[in-house]
């Protein structure tokens, strides 16, 4: 398409896209759909950052997955599925299972091995920081930037507490900003109004939302393309169901703003 040789486009051909893959839990998976039709249109991130979903989808895609090859693994091994209940002093679950998918499918161990490169956000609740990691190893990170506070039991990094990057920065641009020519940020919670508040888990994900909104704002508008799907409102972040549903509308979106984009 014409436009799209406009938009990603400079004199020598050579421009660096980098993308932002938001969290959002089991939304996650929409970035697969984001990514598919990026790739369909001849648009291939070279730099991903990502944050608690987006971080767990980034790193497959960094080691060399298709978007549809992750979608199969997440399907097959019911990957955002993520909990066995433990006794809750710190968690209420664990992410034992996604570790060890992780462990059995990311054939990089450190952040250098990744075919492209990764940086992921996690919040220090030490030190009350969010900090951005893209060196060394690689798994304990990813767990660490996914790891939804109260609900999960947070990672412990070189005697430090970390949970999940969203809380502070839930769309991390920041990081890759000045190192790619053109920004795609890729964000899987639209903000709606919500009458029903009906359990513990709702009630967590609607505050989780709140408290992201405004730094997503604020960070959207350092992007170049921003991709937000709005048909997500109607799935959960923490309910395994319609993950093809979640998935087509990634894809279905992202073609529609390819489609009509001439912003840049």
């Amino acid at each position: 398409m014409d436009f799209i040789k406009n938009i990603f486009s400079k004199p020598d051909d050579k421009i660096k896209v980098g993308i932002s893959l938001s969290g959002g839990g089991v939304r996650g998976i929409a970035h697969l759909g984001v990514l598919k039709a990026l790739n369909e249109n001849d648009i291939f991130p070279e730099i991903v950052s990502g944050v608690s979903a987006g971080a767990l989808v980034g790193v497959f895609y960094c080691d060399g997955y298709k978007p549809e090859e992750i979608l199969q693994i997440f399907r097959k091994t019911h990957f955002f599925n993520f909990a066995r209940l433990t006794v809750p002093r710190t968690g209420f679950m664990t992410m034992y299972k996604v570790e060890k998918i992780l462990k059995e499918k990311i054939r990089a161990k450190k952040f250098k091995d990744l075919k492209i490169p990764l940086t992921v956000a996690a919040s220090n609740l030490n030190d009350g920081i969010i900090e951005y990691f893209s060196e060394g190893d690689l798994i304990d990170k990813i767990i660490a930037s996914a790891s939804i506070p109260v609900l999960f039991k947070p990672r412990i990094i070189n005697d430090k507490t970390y949970v999940d990057g969203g809380i502070l920065d839930n769309l991390p641009v920041h990081p890759i900003r000045k190192k790619c020519d053109k920004l795609i940020a890729s964000h899987v919670n639209p903000l709606s109004k919500e009458n029903d508040l009906n359990s513990m888990l709702d009630i967590a994900e609607r505050t989780f939302h709140l408290s992201i909104a405004s730094s997503v704002q604020k960070n959207a508008k350092e992007s170049d393309l921003f991709i937000e799907p709005e048909e997500l409102i109607k799935h959960s972040l923490l309910k395994m169901e319609n993950i093809d549903d979640i998935f087509s509308i990634g894809y279905e979106s992202t073609k529609r703003i390819l489609k009509k984009n001439t912003v840049f």
